[in-house]
């Protein structure tokens, strides 16, 4: 477990009211996850009282930062969150990160939250590195949208 101050750089999410449905969601899909520490909005507003205005959170071990810091800043694939997987069984486990968003190519998928992941299986790495395999491994993961290890 690595706590935010031993982790050089932590990513931050910024989200328009969802930030602890996001957390919840996404600590539910990663193994070894916890929800660290949530700061709630008081009277003082500028949101209802009660609801998250930024939390701490671990998936699989990285520590997140997320806030409800309102519209003005949406998420985009330019930046996405990149997962190796070890075994097909972790890529379909992962894989549920695409129920109410959007699947894409090259084990590419935008959450219901807007946040890009790749969901890659380690051995496509390894098949990319070979030159004799490169171009047939490129060439189906093309074709696929969730990737297998039988690539």
């Amino acid at each position: 477990m690595r706590s935010l101050d031993s982790q050089k750089i932590t990513p931050f999410l910024w989200f328009d009211g969802k930030a602890e449905e996001a957390m919840n969601f996404y600590t539910s899909i990663f193994k070894n996850s916890k929800i660290v520490n949530i700061i709630r909005y008081g009277e003082a507003g500028p949101r209802p009282k009660g609801t998250v205005m930024g939390a701490t959170f671990e998936l699989d071990g990285q520590v997140f930062m997320a806030l409800n810091g309102g519209p003005e800043f949406t998420f985009s694939p330019a930046l996405s969150l990149f997962v190796n997987c070890e075994t097909q069984e972790e890529v379909d486990e992962l894989w549920k990160l695409s129920e109410g968003g959007e699947k894409q190519r090259c084990g590419w998928l935008k959450d219901k939250y807007g946040v890009s992941w790749q969901i890659i299986p380690y051995v496509l790495g390894e098949m990319l590195q070979d030159q004799d395999a490169r171009i047939e491994s490129w060439r189906q993961c093309l074709k696929w949208i969730k990737l297998s290890l039988k690539i």
